[in-house]
């Protein structure tokens, strides 16, 4: 099989942030992330590029009852009550009209009419699935909801991508996890990158977030893991559900760091080239919100990695694929 090129898109405007960040203190963000839906379908339409939209289930209700109607009677019980978006509800908007920071049935309706992409699942609520005081039943009812409320609009949910990257695919602990997921019909989730420093858990190693945060910022600019591209037959012996791990995160454009902006770039296509030769799997990914300021410069960075990719896709069959695409073709040839 040809080497592929997988792009996941966490979709989740306020409730990916709710919990670190008002509206207020993130508005130009968040206010533009229609207007970026709208170039992201142009621009991949441009190229011949497919995208995963890894959409939060609050984002497909057209009004706050029906977003009530929908949410699980068994919602999370975190210890930490801040990272619970449910007493938020009666204070957000009726609809999006009025509040298009927490509803997006338009924008998923423009991705559903293209055709040419994907629209997955990044759970109900912004489920966080390694923050104390939730259980698996939780999680049961939450990817449940997500699942129904896709229903009602039509769009089949096969694949998933964890908030905050909050799953350890080769751990004991978090195989209840994935029996939900199978449980359900997801047949393919996002795992994060093979790299320590990538692979912890966020409450065992808390106190020492910063020394990780700051190793995956340095990681996106200069080579700290590696390319993180993969043979997908490698890492998947088990038909029912596809792990297609992350390869690198889409930092936005930073003033700040803009000298270092041709680094970033080329660490990606590096990657990008290994796993077009090599046929082996690239995942990128990013945030529709982390594109919302500085959009210009974000989208001109983005079309300087599809233009890569239509050069390794002409001299290396290089694919692009949705993740439900090539979960199809991963299980064919397992």
């Amino acid at each position: 099989m040809n080497g592929h090129f997988v792009i996941s898109l966490d979709y989740e405007i306020h409730w990916g942030v709710f919990d670190k960040r008002s509206v207020e203190d993130y508005k130009q963000n968040l206010q533009n992330v229609g207007l970026v839906i709208d170039r992201l379908l142009e621009l991949s339409k441009k190229y011949n590029v497919k995208l995963t939209f890894a959409t939060v289930g609050f984002l497909f209700a057209k009004d706050k009852d029906e977003l009530k109607a929908f949410s699980p009677k068994n919602k999370p019980t975190y210890n930490d009550k801040k990272f619970s978006p449910y007493p938020m509800l009666d204070s957000i908007g009726h609809d999006e009209n009025d509040d298009p920071f927490h509803y997006a049935l338009s924008g998923i309706n423009k991705i559903k009419a293209d055709g040419n992409h994907e629209i997955g699942t990044h759970t109900f609520c912004h489920y966080y699935c390694h923050i104390p005081g939730q259980n698996i039943a939780q999680f049961d009812d939450d990817l449940n909801s997500a699942i129904k409320i896709a229903e009602k609009r039509e769009v089949p949910i096969k694949s998933l991508v964890f908030p905050r990257n909050m799953i350890d695919p080769h751990k004991a602990v978090d195989q209840p996890i994935l029996d939900v997921l199978k449980k359900h019909g997801i047949a393919s989730f996002r795992g994060k990158e093979n790299s320590f420093i990538y692979n912890i858990h966020i409450t065992k190693f808390y106190k020492n977030w910063l020394i990780f945060k700051v190793l995956k910022f340095l990681d996106a600019y200069v080579n700290i893991t590696g390319s993180n591209t993969y043979d997908v037959f490698k890492i998947n012996n088990d038909k029912s559900l596809i792990n297609l791990p992350s390869s690198r995160m889409l930092r936005a454009y930073s003033n700040k760091f803009k000298k270092f902006e041709s680094l970033k770039l080329k660490r990606i296509k590096k990657g990008m080239t290994k796993a077009a030769k090599k046929n082996e799997m690239f995942h990128l990914w990013w945030h529709p919100h982390n594109f919302g300021a500085q959009t210009e410069q974000n989208f001109a960075n983005l079309e300087e990695i599809f233009k890569t990719y239509k050069s390794l896709n002409k001299d290396y069959n290089f694919e692009s694929s949705t993740m439900t695409e090539l979960t199809n073709k991963i299980k064919a040839s397992l």
